[in-house]
């Protein structure tokens, strides 16, 4: 990575470990019908994508939800939707913390107000606001108003950062975020499924070790 000057991470199944399927499950027992196809990595209802862009208030998300269940609480709702956030692995941060020192590093996460309380929550506030500052800046759909693969997600961070897109190396582990930063001409790395960022920097893992 000669080139490269900026990486942008991912948040979900890049640095967090996430299992949609838990969420699915959870939708599954509040009598959604079909709620793979509500809600899942490739595929979801609108509702969502306007929660995660801040169209729609947190409110007005679980009132909608709730037209889709047989019977459920605003506590349950929001239970079921952050069933899907796991754990932050500390070698992630460590991770983080020896690029933060070669590279501008950024966070682009198509996430929501709701997701977003509960991982400061479970971190707690010190924790989390170490994560957060490793970052040159973070960038949540909820507050920028826009989703990947959508280019203005990618141009504001370029913009605003005053970055040259070919000097940018962008990890995601969803294919169609992949091609919409490919357009811009950033340099892109897709995470597949079971694979850990990691490994795609041995040479400062191995560092680690010494």
């Amino acid at each position: 990575m000669k080139k490269i000057k900026s990486i942008i991470f991912d948040l979900g199944e890049v640095l967090l470990n996430i299992s949609y399927q838990n969420t699915i499950n959870e939708f599954e027992k509040l009598g959604i019908e079909n709620s793979s196809s509500f809600y899942s990595k490739k595929l979801q209802n609108n509702m969502f994508n306007l929660l995660e862009t801040g169209k729609i208030s947190e409110d007005e998300f679980v009132s909608k939800i709730q037209k889709s269940c047989t019977n459920s609480t605003e506590k349950e709702i929001i239970f079921a939707w952050n069933k899907m956030l796991l754990n932050l692995p500390e070698n992630r941060i460590s991770l983080l913390k020896k690029l933060k020192s070669e590279y501008n590093i950024y966070l682009l996460s198509n996430t929501n107000s709701i997701h977003i309380k509960e991982f400061e929550k479970r971190l707690g506030k010190e924790k989390y606001s170490e994560f957060y500052n490793l970052f040159d800046k973070v960038y949540y759909s909820h507050q920028i108003g826009h989703r990947k693969p959508n280019a203005k997600a990618f141009q504001l961070i370029i913009e605003e950062n005053n970055l040259n897109s070919d000097e940018i190396l962008f990890i995601d582990d969803s294919p169609q975020h992949i091609e919409g930063a490919k357009k811009l001409g950033i340099n892109c790395y897709h995470l597949k499924d079971g694979e850990d960022v990691i490994s795609l920097f041995p040479d400062i893992v191995l560092s680690e070790r010494h």
